[in-house]
């Protein structure tokens, strides 16, 4: 795996958030990573939202290392696809109400600030 991502030329912090996380997910095991199924990493991945209670930019990395490991391994009992994927919930954006707005505008210490804020 390091071979293949020194080949491709993914950068160093990649390349070490890669191995941390193939490290990992062979120590909750206590197996090799090439040994696990599709099963084994959506356990992993429960896991680490669950228990570890990590972000899930975080968990989506050390998920994408297992893809690429799996990958490079060219495991034809995984179907890449059917390793799971962590999608972010939608959050809706902060709109102002109308009184909010208005106070804001007069918060304005002067006229040209007001017209600024306005534009």
């Amino acid at each position: 795996m390091l071979d293949e991502l020194q080949s491709r030329n993914h950068c160093a912090d990649t390349t070490r958030g890669y191995i941390h996380a193939v490290k990992e997910s062979a120590e909750y095991f206590g197996k090799s990573p090439e040994l696990m199924g599709v099963e084994e990493v959506r356990d992993f991945q429960r896991y680490m939202i669950r228990d570890k209670k990590l972000a899930l930019g975080t968990v989506a990395l050390r998920l994408g290392a297992l893809r690429f490991l799996y990958k490079t391994l060219r495991r034809r009992d995984i179907d890449i696809d059917d390793l799971p994927l962590v999608r972010a919930p939608r959050k809706l954006p902060v709109v102002l109400s109308q009184e909010q707005v208005v106070r804001l505008i007069e918060a304005a210490p002067n006229l040209h600030y007001r017209t600024l804020l306005i534009e």
